[in-house]
């Protein structure tokens, strides 16, 4: 089997491997607690390291011996979430804890290693000052090459990572046409939702740990995900969020900043997907999830997951959308999608809603058809005013996408009440059926008396050459260097 560029990080609990993992990564991804074991689905990034590009995994720690059988079914999980990144990696990463010593678990996952046939570096962590590297020298029984490092302070990284990067094989062409940005889908929702178990069914693969303990996913999990071969594919990279509960009822500080990570996913991704419960309908937590996506300016697609047991129980997609409705009337545009990730029920829908809401999110609008539309809009609406003034509306344009941005040129900006403004991005979803894709007025006041009062003006303006640094400054007459730019009629008469 041809090996792609990746590297697996391995290691019994609490010996630095998600330190490291952030370290080699250069920006903080996995979360790092003194707690022991929080981190246990394997995260995966795209990272370089001296121009050099590959992919880097960091697991779990491995808790359990081999050959024996633990009731514990997310260590379980851990293990096997590990078993498979070694299958992966072309290289391993072992990180011990070089004050601690070498320990029984840490031969235990030596042999692991060995088991698997990857050339493994040992990574002797924590060495913060040169007196802590004498400990490192005890490892060499393991076999592999040590390096002494500190992946909080980043001692010994150069050597370390040199000796990694010599067993990465070359890059493959299949490789460097998957280095274009992939779509970024965050999968968020409330705990046992079912985001791990949709992910899951979509890869058709126990990816990500799944089980019926609330809290199992800690930390996001980027997991690559490709529909299709060759030029024609579509790439994508599913993001498992940790399940979002209230802030006042996190307890721990691994809780909090899951809700952090999962907030900042939010952020960084092109189409947050939401997961409801199908049996409990939507909540107020989910509720303050969707107002959040909206706040950040995603798309969003919403799942109701687990609609089997709902239908067997006598629910129907009508009354349950008109219930969703009800409650969350500012996302009558998102797209709804009822799935069953344990069936398979509406999983190959889920995923061209997602392609169909991304796809809006990108659109670039016509200046002129744009234009056309909100005047058509106007005249069916009384404008709003406020003592005796009433907003005129002179032209806009698309400043941005993903998320869209319009800017709307009026008289005054501050007249566009949120009433006014609900009712344009109503009547641009609905004309250009921008159905899931995040929209975003900004008004501005036409202040200068050189603006464009018509979009015909503005095209007219756009079109024009940028006046030359140093050139002649607007509104002053030809052959004049400054002074007053009241119209001579108007300056008082000397006496």
């Amino acid at each position: 089997m041809e090996l792609n560029r990746t590297v697996a990080i391995v290691g019994r609990p609490n010996v630095g491997k998600s330190a490291l993992f952030n370290r080699i990564a250069h920006r903080r991804i996995a979360i790092v607690h003194d707690q022991s074991g929080v981190t246990r689905d394997r995260i995966v990034r795209e990272v370089a390291w001296d121009d050099q590009k590959f992919r880097l995994i960091d697991t779990g720690g491995i808790r359990l011996f081999d050959g024996i059988k633990e009731g514990n079914v997310i260590e379980m999980a851990v293990r096997d979430q590990a078993a498979v990144a070694l299958a992966d990696a072309a290289c391993v990463i072992l990180v011990v804890d070089a004050q601690a010593g070498l320990q029984p678990a840490d031969e235990e996952v030596a042999r692991l290693v060995r088991k698997a046939g990857r050339p493994c570096v040992v990574a002797a962590n924590k060495c913060d000052l040169p007196s802590h590297e004498h400990g490192a020298h005890e490892f060499a029984k393991l076999a592999f090459p040590v390096f002494p490092i500190s992946a909080a302070h980043g001692r010994g990284m150069e050597p370390f990572m040199a000796e990694v990067l010599k067993h990465l094989p070359e890059e493959t062409e299949a490789e460097r046409a998957a280095e274009a940005k992939p779509l970024r889908v965050a999968i968020v929702g409330r705990p046992n939702a079912g985001k791990s178990s949709y992910i899951n069914r979509l890869l058709r693969s126990d990816r990500v740990i799944v089980s019926n303990v609330a809290g199992t996913t800690r930390d996001c999990v980027d997991v690559p995900f490709t529909i299709g071969s060759g030029p024609t594919a579509r790439h994508y990279t599913l993001v498992d969020t940790a399940g979002m509960r209230h802030v006042h009822k996190i307890d721990t500080s691994v809780e909090r900043f899951s809700l952090f990570r999962s907030e900042e996913a939010v952020r960084e991704c092109d189409v947050a997907v939401l997961v409801m419960d199908a049996e409990i309908g939507p909540t107020t937590q989910d509720k303050y999830i969707s107002n959040m996506i909206q706040r950040e300016g995603r798309a969003c697609v919403i799942l109701v997951n687990k609609w089997d047991l709902a239908r067997a129980k006598g629910a129907t997609e009508t009354a349950a959308i008109a219930h969703m409705r009800e409650l969350m009337p500012y996302l009558r545009h998102v797209p709804v999608v009822f799935m069953s990730a344990q069936e398979g029920y509406n999983v190959r829908t889920s995923i061209e809603a997602i392609d169909r809401v991304a796809g809006n999110q990108r659109r670039v609008l016509p200046t002129g058809v744009l234009n056309r539309t909100l005047l058509n809009a106007l005249e069916r609406v009384q404008t709003p005013g406020r003592e005796g003034r009433k907003l005129r509306f002179f032209y806009a344009t698309q400043t941005g996408s993903n998320p869209m941005i319009l800017r709307l040129f009026v008289n005054d900006a501050r007249l566009a009440t949120k009433p006014f403004q609900d009712f344009l991005i109503r009547t641009l979803r609905e004309s250009f059926d921008l159905e899931g894709a995040a929209l975003i007025l900004q008004f501005r006041s036409r202040t200068r008396p050189g603006d464009p009062k018509t979009p015909e003006e503005a095209e007219t303006a756009e079109a024009k050459p940028a006046r030359r640094a140093g050139g002649r400054k607007p509104g002053l007459a030809k052959g004049r260097k400054g002074g007053s730019l009241t119209p001579k009629s108007r300056r008082p008469k000397r006496k």
